[in-house]
């Protein structure tokens, strides 16, 4: 396989797949150790590639490669949360006001997506911040589409909830 080939259709996924093991690991250093661990093992199995579309097939293998080193520590704890303030981009255009609240919003929802159980921010990750479809999460973490369907629907009332408690607390 010729290394450009490789370069043209995996390394695109490359922000998106740190992006989604920063999820997975709750810390940027181990994010990027298993980004690295992965991108390894694509170039060494990419002949196993069948799609076009290699974004789900990268995610697989991050995940893959996540659960890997996990079972490998025996006393394995989800580590510091992760540094986002630089994934965040200025927006000059809101005022100041205006650019305090997105950012109060963008932090609660961040702090309710770390308080869902695994399973279930994964899902969600994958589908509302990585924009894949069912089938391809399906894939990624190896379950039905039914299971996706069904972990989706549990997340996102987990999720609405959680944010309705920490709005309630917030009031004054």
């Amino acid at each position: 396989m010729p290394q450009r080939v490789f370069e043209e259709i995996v390394l695109p996924h490359l922000d998106a797949a740190f992006n989604y093991a920063r999820w997975l690991t709750r810390n940027d250093a181990d994010a990027e150790d298993v980004v690295q661990d992965a991108c390894m093992r694509a170039m060494r199995f990419f002949s196993s590639l069948r799609d076009a579309d290699a974004r789900p097939w990268f995610f697989a293998i991050v995940r893959n490669t996540w659960y890997s080193r996990l079972g490998r520590r025996s006393t394995a704890t989800e580590a510091a949360t992760v540094d986002t303030a630089r994934d965040e981009p200025a927006d000059n255009a809101l005022d100041p006001e205006a650019q305090l609240l997105q950012q109060h919003t963008v932090a609660a929802v961040r702090a309710a997506l770390d308080r869902l159980p695994g399973d279930f921010r994964e899902v969600i990750v994958l589908r509302e911040l990585e924009g894949l479809s069912y089938k391809e999460i399906a894939a990624v973490v190896r379950v039905p589409i039914g299971t996706v369907m069904s972990r989706l629907a549990r997340a996102r009332e987990r999720l609405l909830a959680l944010l309705k408690t920490a709005q309630m607390e917030s009031l004054p």
